[in-house]
């Protein structure tokens, strides 16, 4: 009888594309793959260290597998364990641990543990230089796919622990990032979300020339995909001729998410960020110039170590003066290893939520602006999935520029409709007329 599977996501599209690999990659090995909620011989939970909350997060669902199963093997697998794996594995509810650039060789690495009982596959990743070749032959969700495309960092942001769980940068071949599109294509899905832990580093590593925008030309030419998204970029990357090159590409989605993490230059060296709030609004220019109406959304940290009341305000300022469609507010997590967790000044708690609470309502402003100012035009939406809203049914999307919408009538999942936006159904999504 095959063994039954159960696997858990936490943290980014990066993990998530990494979770649906590993499903395929047992399921074309006899395993079947159940849901989480589901009674399983093996629990894999692919985890996340980027913050404390997170790794909290990550110890709750390994122990949340172990109760619902005693019996069941128990898998800790990415970067929380790659942070610390004899700590993991010396968890009661684990049994064995798998660290980054392992994924690949999970088939093998059950079948060692069943049969000699190994419970450690992790690697020293800042050694490594090659590319994890996971792949996909299908996604679940038949109308987006996320594509992994590169992994690793070199930034060493001083607060970032990310570097020492992914290793440096190392790019995933076009030739092979082409071949997967053009498969997942065939089987329906319509767009794609090229992602990298730090996407704008594609191709760095390469001998050749090619780079992220020759990547996602490539992409264009692939038959079946109809829309092109980008995950977070380093806001160096944005040029006006990098801009004026994807304006070309009618499968282009103009959302960009630039991380920003201060409005504050005296905080971004700390951070060890590397350009000005200035030279960031330079960028967000360029975009607003080149693109009509683009969607730039961002990152912001409160309460980094020796951020001041000023410097704080000097964000909240350069926030409204940059205009963002969302904010996604962070309040600084200390990672042990990292240069900031040494820094004085260390913040309060309670003021770090005071700050965060200021720009979280200052998000919702700016996002529902952002929002109203389609109401009355004219725009395409892919739809995903129904839903229900005061006992309504709907089916709902996303506009190119990421505004979710929902439309009223007889409508498939993956399929396109056009209309004017004619209002808000609540504070999220916005209603679409079809024609």
């Amino acid at each position: 009888m095959s063994k039954k599977v159960a696997f858990h996501t936490l943290g980014c599209k990066v993990n998530t594309y990494e979770t649906d690999a590993m499903e395929q990659m047992l399921l074309s090995h006899g395993y079947e793959i159940v849901s989480f909620e589901d009674q399983a011989d093996i629990y894999i939970i692919n985890t996340c260290s980027v913050t404390n909350m997170a790794d909290r997060k990550s110890r709750q669902m390994l122990h949340k597998a172990k109760k619902k199963n005693p019996n069941a093997v128990v898998v800790a697998a990415g970067c929380y364990v790659q942070a610390a794996p004899k700590e993991v594995l010396a968890d009661a509810g684990v049994d064995l641990v798998i660290g980054n650039n392992r994924k690949q060789d999970l088939v093998q690495i059950l079948e060692d543990y069943f049969k000699e009982h190994r419970e450690e596959a992790v690697i020293d990743i800042n050694k490594e230089q090659e590319y994890e070749e996971l792949e996909l032959d299908f996604v679940s969700d038949h109308t987006r796919a996320y594509i992994k495309v590169q992994d690793g960092c070199n930034q060493f942001c001083s607060y970032c622990i990310i570097p020492y769980t992914r290793g440096r940068i190392r790019s995933r071949a076009k030739q092979d990032v082409i071949s997967e599109i053009k498969r997942i294509a065939k089987n329906g899905t319509k767009e794609v979300v090229l992602t990298g832990i730090h996407l704008s580093s594609y191709g760095k590593d390469f001998k050749d020339e090619t780079d992220l925008l020759d990547l996602i030309k490539a992409v264009q030419e692939v038959n079946g995909i109809q829309r092109i998204r980008l995950g977070s970029l380093e806001p160096r990357i944005i040029t006006l001729e990098f801009a004026q090159e994807l304006r070309k590409l009618d499968k282009f989605c103009p959302h960009f998410h630039l991380s920003l993490q201060s409005g504050c230059e005296a905080t971004l060296k700390r951070m060890n960020r590397h350009y000005t709030p200035e030279e960031y609004y330079e960028k967000c220019q360029i975009l607003r110039e080149v693109f009509d109406h683009p969607a730039i959304t961002t990152d912001v940290i409160v309460g980094f170590p020796g951020e001041t009341e000023e410097e704080f305000e000097e964000t909240r300022k350069f926030l409204e003066k940059v205009n963002f469609y969302e904010m996604h507010v962070f309040k600084y997590s200390k990672r042990k290893g990292t240069r900031a967790a040494e820094m004085e000044n260390q913040v309060p708690e309670q003021t770090k939520t005071k700050r965060s609470n200021i720009l979280l309502e200052l998000a919702r402003k700016r996002s529902e602006e952002y929002r109203s100012f389609w109401i009355g035009k004219e725009v395409t939406v892919l739809l995903e999935e129904k839903i229900v809203l005061d006992g309504k049914f709907y089916m709902v999307g996303h506009t190119k520029e990421y505004v979710k919408a929902a439309v009223k009538g007889e409508f498939s999942s993956n399929t396109f409709v056009t209309g004017k936006i004619n209002g808000f159904l609540n504070n999220e999504i916005v209603n679409l007329l079809a024609e």
